[in-house]
């Protein structure tokens, strides 16, 4: 008996759910008993399925995979079995990697671009160690997309209405909602660190503990599900959109990312002495350079560049500094052993996967290039100028012209990925909003 089929009987599971992440991050697969699942020897679904936009539909560039529309086949990866703790019958839940009928992995599934570049690092006897923090909304239910959305009401019968940053009485508001997601995050293994109100009303954070980039990104892929199954259980949403609310602050994915000797584990960020390395600087700069056209898998919505706003806790650019929030490469305090550099510009929108995997891919030139980065900013990052992208038009442009990003994250992926968001901003293009018509209208 296998390691699945074993857990399967030991938690007298009934049904499973095969997943894979799709380019958004949307969970795709099937369900179906764990009696079937077990027998079956491979799970199958339309290679198509992977260039799903987030509205559902297809992009006409469709070169990235085979015109036949062939099935891909799934293989679950026994490492991320889990329970579905919401289930109303004992349901596990399976990861599974993306394999061609030849047994070669299909180059533009999320999870195996996040392992191409594992392999680049271990290949070198480095291994990177992630700790995302994803930061998301709770909002009263909304079923009529015209309208905006608005804080939900709390134990208080009342809504928030100022800025609670780090108020312990705020997230109180919502004390069963909250241990309901410890409760589900502890029987699926997902590690939370801390949770903390963050400076939009009824907005949270939740940090997840450091280790593994591939553990870290399925758990924070399905920490977004967790969250979200929770509040529609308290009569509540919850969103990791980038921008929800136009007077709000927006949600990030803040990634501290550092690496480890493959032999000895120390931290390569630090030399003998306990000083910054060579390596860590080269690091920094290769986020500097090539973070800008990798924008769009950081920032992979039209309404994620509407959280890229001067002083809105947000940053605009690549400088760094130590300690510096206002800057998009923060070095925070700590000792030789847990040197790292976070970096702030991903949106809680990001796929986890893709954004962990570029957040890397940038730092691997970098050391790889061995190049030098800026001075570290001393002040308000704010004040200096835009050297992000302001909209997603622009970011895949970048990353269609950077051919050091193509060669590391793989020519195949970054033509399915770009063809996937150029048909979601062509679909958004079709969209009029009630601003143009509240100031266009008349006045034009």
């Amino acid at each position: 008996m296998s390691k699945i089929d074993e857990w399967l009987a030991q938690h007298h599971i009934t049904e499973v759910e095969a997943v894979i992440p799709d380019m958004s991050g949307v969970a795709r697969g099937k369900i179906l008993p764990a009696q079937k699942f077990s027998k079956e020897e491979s799970m199958r679904l339309p290679e198509a399925v992977l260039l799903q936009t987030v509205t559902g539909d297809y992009p006409k560039d469709v070169r990235a995979i085979d015109p036949a529309d062939s099935d891909i086949v799934l293989r679950p990866d026994s490492d991320t079995i889990r329970l579905v703790p919401w289930a109303a019958e004992p349901t596990a839940l399976v990861i599974h990697d993306c394999f061609y009928a030849d047994e070669k992995p299909v180059e533009i599934s999320p999870r195996f671009v996040l392992r191409r570049i594992l392999d680049l690092y271990y290949e070198k006897g480095w291994v990177p160690v992630v700790a995302p923090e994803l930061e998301f909304y709770l909002v009263k239910p909304n079923t009529d997309a015209d309208y905006p959305l608005e804080p939900p009401i709390g134990r208080s019968g009342r809504p928030e209405t100022g800025r609670q940053s780090y108020s312990i009485d705020a997230v109180n508001e919502f004390d069963p909602l909250f241990e309901d997601v410890y409760d589900w995050c502890e029987a699926q293994r997902l590690e939370i660190d801390t949770l903390i109100h963050e400076a939009g009303a009824a907005q949270m954070e939740v940090n997840l503990l450091h280790g593994h980039p591939l553990d870290l990104a399925d758990q924070a892929f399905l920490f977004k599900r967790t969250v979200r199954e929770a509040a529609l259980r308290h009569k509540m949403y919850a969103t990791f959109m980038g921008k929800p609310m136009e007077n709000e602050p927006g949600s990030a994915m803040h990634i501290h990312q550092s690496l480890v000797d493959l032999e000895t584990r120390k931290n390569i960020f630090s030399n003998d002495e306990g000083e910054a390395s060579a390596k860590f600087f080269s690091y920094i700069a290769g986020l500097q350079k090539y973070l800008p056209a990798a924008m769009c898998l950081l920032a992979p919505n039209v309404n994620s560049y509407r959280r890229i706003t001067r002083s809105h806790a947000s940053p605009i650019n690549v400088h760094w500094g130590y300690d510096n929030r206002t800057a998009g490469l923060r070095v925070p305090m700590a000792a030789a052993e847990g040197r790292r550099v976070e970096n702030r510009v991903a949106g809680a929108d990001a796929n986890p996967y893709l954004a962990i995997a570029a957040s890397l891919a940038c730092g691997y030139l970098g050391i790889i290039e061995e190049l030098k980065p800026s001075d570290p900013v001393k002040g308000s990052a704010y004040e200096l100028s835009y050297g992000l992208p302001r909209n997603l038009e622009e970011s895949l442009r970048l990353l269609r012209g950077c051919k050091s990003l193509h060669e590391v994250l793989g020519e195949k992926f970054v033509m399915a990925y770009s063809a996937v968001k150029e048909s979601e901003y062509e679909t958004f293009l079709h969209v009029i909003s009630s601003w143009e018509r509240e100031y266009l209208l008349l006045n034009v």
